[in-house]
Parts: C-alpha cells; structure tokens; sequence
C-alpha cells in the first residue's frame, strides 16, 4: 500500500482550473488496488472537498498546505498558528497595506479593503508585465466573493483567543514590497513563509506545512514514510518533496524546483498526475 500525495493548483488540476478523466480515472484505478491518494493543497478544505465532490472521488484532505487533515470527513489534526504570532503577523501586513486572506478554523476572511488595495498595486505600475499573463494570476486576484468568503474590519475581529489561524495569504503584486514583507515576516520566531506563485506569500506556523501534514497522514494510515509518494509543482510543495519516499516533480515546474524531486511527469495539460500513478505506482516502474 502506498500513500500518494497531490497537490492541486498546477497538478492534479490543469491550466484551466479542471480535473481531467485521466487524472480522475488514474485516482480510482489507485485506490481500487488498495493505495491511498490524499489530495495536499494550498487551498482551504471546503474547497478541495467541493473540487472533489464534483467528480465523485473520496479522498483523505490536506487542507492550507496541510495544516488541517481530515480523513472520512473527520478532523485528524489541525496546525495553528498561536495567537502573538497571528497578531504580529497580521500587523506586518497592515503596515505595508497588503491585500490579504486569513484562514482559519471557522473559514477563511478577506480584508475589507482588499479590492481598494489590490486596484492601488495595479495602478502603481510597480507589477511586472509576465505576471498578468501568469498561469495562476486569474486565480489569486479573483473577486473574494467568487469562494464566499467573508470580511472582516478589523484582524483582531477574527483574531483572539477564541480562533485558531492556520494561514494567512497576501497578494504580492510590487517584487520590491515582497522582498521586504517577506525579510520582515521571516524574523517572526517559528513561523514558515513559503508561496505558491510568483506574486503570493503564505505565512502558516513552522509546523505547518505538506512535509509533517503527509507525515501525519501516513502515521493515521500506518503507512511507512519510505511508501510515500508525491506530486507537486511549487515552492510550497518542498517540504513534502523533501519528506517522501519518491518525490516527483510536473512537467511544468519550474527547474529550480525540479532540482529537489526524483522524478520528473508530464505536464498538468498532458495529465502528468496519471502519467506518474500509471508509471511509478500501478506498473512500479521506478527502481531508487
């Protein structure tokens, strides 16, 4: 049995934000031979639920770069950010006035002058020209409202001892004032700030992200961390490279994140993700 991580965004999900039948078809295939295939994400877990259901699959979930697991729909474990470093985190964005989400255990919440902030960047003429045309631009500056997610005044309205954060996202539009809210962030003692684009950060707690959320998966399902496998395409998919027992990279990664996987699939428009559960798990094809 193994235990096959995906991420989704540029993975499992291909440049236009579908699941296709072979990647569906190559997830049933697996799990009817008995392995586990849990999807590892950057997004919150409604939202890799609802891109499930959509397609019938049933699958264990990482949820914000898998600080919060869930396996037969039951919460397993969630990785919180305690509340002095939420706040000091929180107030480090609003110093540099970013447009930023707050993830949390009672869903996710956007800041109220997150479109008055993101049109600011936008005319600031400070946003390099390849990043409208960025696989994943449509996606991190759409309207809040097309997720459902809620609004909040004030941080500390979603911030207090009675919330758990497990993640917050800014919108890194200007590079300069990402260099500099990402050197800032960095001195906040154990947190871990990775990103998924060019133009993101993500800022969780040291402990949370994909590395120890597959290796808490794998302990649930009594499953050797050396019978791993994982699938990504991003920055924030290095700890979980760097975790598993095969590490296999997309076609459409980056090389300088290449570097760090064993294998290397097909593209997320070529069906990479069945190519490689075909390949290295139903025909064992990959020898270390």
């Amino acid at each position: 049995m193994k235990l096959i991580a995906l991420d989704m965004d540029g993975t499992t999900l291909n440049s236009k934000k579908e699941m296709s039948e072979e990647n569906i078809q190559a997830i049933k295939k697996a799990q009817q031979e008995g392995h586990i295939v849990m999807i590892l994400s950057g997004r919150p877990f409604n939202l890799i639920n609802d891109q499930l259901a959509k397609h019938d699959l049933d699958c264990p979930i990482g949820g914000n770069n898998g600080t919060e697991l869930f396996a037969g729909g039951k919460l397993l474990e969630r990785t919180s950010l305690t509340l002095p470093q939420s706040l000091q985190v929180a107030s480090t964005l609003e110093k540099e006035c970013m447009p930023f989400k707050i993830g949390t255990d009672k869903g996710t919440f956007v800041h109220k002058d997150w479109f008055e902030r993101f049109d600011q960047v936008l005319e600031s003429g400070r946003v390099p020209d390849e990043y409208f045309t960025h696989k994943d631009y449509k996606m991190f500056t759409a309207s809040p409202k097309v997720y459902g997610q809620g609004f909040f005044n004030h941080y500390e309205d979603i911030i207090h001892e009675e919330s758990a954060v497990q993640k917050f996202l800014t919108l890194t539009l200007d590079p300069e004032q990402r260099q500099r809210l990402q050197t800032s962030l960095e001195s906040i003692e154990e947190i871990c700030v990775t990103s998924s684009s060019p133009f993101n950060l993500e800022i969780m707690h040291i402990n949370g992200n994909k590395g120890n959320g597959l290796k808490i998966m794998a302990r649930h399902f009594n499953i050797p961390i050396e019978d791993t496998i994982v699938i990504g395409d991003e920055k924030n998919d290095l700890p979980m490279f760097h975790a598993a027992g095969l590490s296999i990279a997309m076609g459409n990664a980056d090389e300088e994140i290449k570097k760090h996987t064993d294998l290397v699939t097909l593209t997320n428009d070529e069906n990479g993700v069945a190519y490689a559960i075909e390949q290295y798990v139903l025909k064992g094809s990959y020898i270390s």
